[in-house]
């Protein structure tokens, strides 16, 4: 079992910065992929980030490709989302998650509660 705490999130002006964090319970960390989603009011929850069990691959939606970038430290069960030049459409609440396997880009097994990000114009 893992359970995942993210932290971080709150309010920036457009074209400021955040870093997310997730901090995972359990001694297993490293032998997981870990991924970032988000989901804005009245949307589906999206991909945004996803890295695999030693951080040597890494993927990125499109819409955060250039500006996102995620991290892991598995010394210190967590991962990060360290976000740049945000835009008001990157409003959302963010989430982490982790796949059971060290490759891959789901399904995953465990969510976090999610963070809320808010971007002002």
């Amino acid at each position: 079992q893992v359970q995942l705490v993210e932290s971080g999130g709150g309010l920036v002006q457009a074209g400021g910065s955040l870093r997310l964090s997730c901090a995972a319970s359990g001694r297993t960390f490293s032998s997981y992929a870990m991924g970032w989603f988000r989901q804005a009011p009245g949307k589906e929850r999206e991909f945004v980030a996803a890295i695999s069990w030693s951080g040597g691959s890494t993927y990125y939606a499109d819409s955060v490709k250039g500006r996102f970038t995620i991290s892991r430290d598995n010394a210190k069960n967590t991962v990060y989302l360290q976000m740049n030049s945000l835009k008001p459409e990157d409003t959302a609440v963010y989430y982490c998650a982790a796949l059971s396997h060290p490759y891959g880009l789901g399904p995953y097994d465990y969510w976090g509660q999610g963070t809320q990000v808010t971007v002002s114009s």
